[in-house]
């Protein structure tokens, strides 16, 4: 299985537009929003999410561009983990596609029916069914729902996935979005190649610099909370989804020092994984 970490950061990206914090104003080098692309053969690709900084990744990945015909793509579907924003309106943005197979719970399917309309007009898209030398399940870890949805029907409204290369054995579970360690996440990342973990932040009260809600209304388990659970784990052990208030965006923090010690990864857009 090959795995492009497209994008790392969380909505808005980092520098984001209407931040000025230290970190926003730091000169780092940029991240764009959380996007992952897998692939069992390395020629059809599948997107984690679909943020709205899509159509840059993919013209920044050669694996992911158009060809060898005038309008081939390698792009096969895409899976969404939940119905936000960030992690949804780069569907717009593919509308070109015409009839792009997508894969969602059944809450955010519905949730995205505004989306699905104007799509509608371009060719619209296709329920996502078949995943090509993958293995692909799912697990709800969150109630969650976008601000802009009303309906109080039942989810799950987040959920992670599980994709494994049927050929080598390996597998990626993508859980951008915790609101706790649900139950059943131990069985569900038990020998993983690699976990791509809620990144969001790093301790419950960052977003009072800023004067933000807390981190657990969002539903974003913070990091602090997490890396006591990395140790003695097999596989790789990997944070995305960073927001810009982040402080392991800083190479230089304690914060991000911190991670590397407890043996997580802070990988930045454009990383690559095989196994």
């Amino acid at each position: 299985m090959k795995v492009i970490l497209l994008g790392t950061a969380a909505g808005g990206g980092c520098p984001q537009w209407n931040c000025a914090c230290r970190l926003c104003t730091a000169g780092l080098p940029p991240r764009t929003q959380d996007c992952v692309a897998v692939s069992a053969d390395g020629a059809g690709w599948y997107l984690l999410n679909c943020s709205p900084d899509i159509r840059a990744q993919i013209l920044s990945t050669p694996a992911l561009r158009a060809g060898p015909g005038p309008r081939e793509i390698p792009v096969r579907g895409v899976l969404l983990t939940d119905a936000e924003l960030d992690h949804s309106m780069g569907l717009l943005m593919l509308r070109e596609a015409g009839r792009l197979p997508v894969f969602a719970p059944d809450a955010v399917s519905d949730a995205l029916s505004p989306f699905r309309a104007i799509v509608d007009g371009y060719g619209g898209w296709t329920a996502l069914t078949d995943f090509p030398g993958l293995a692909v399940s799912s697990l709800p870890v969150s109630d969650k729902r976008p601000k802009y949805v009303s309906a109080t029907g039942p989810g799950p409204w987040v959920v992670a996935y599980r994709i494994t290369d049927l050929s080598t054995g390996g597998s990626l579970v993508y859980a951008p979005c915790l609101a706790s360690w649900p139950a059943g996440f131990d069985d569900f990342v038990a020998g993983a190649s690699l976990v791509l973990l809620d990144g969001t932040f790093y301790a419950p009260d960052e977003m009072a610099g800023v004067g933000g809600p807390d981190q657990l209304a969002m539903g974003h388990l913070p990091i602090t909370a997490s890396l006591s659970r990395l140790a003695g784990r097999p596989g790789r052990w990997a944070f995305t989804h960073l927001n810009n208030t982040n402080p392991v965006l800083d190479p230089a923090s304690p914060e991000h020092a911190a991670v590397l010690s407890a043996g997580g990864l802070l990988p930045v857009d454009g990383t690559t994984f095989e196994f």
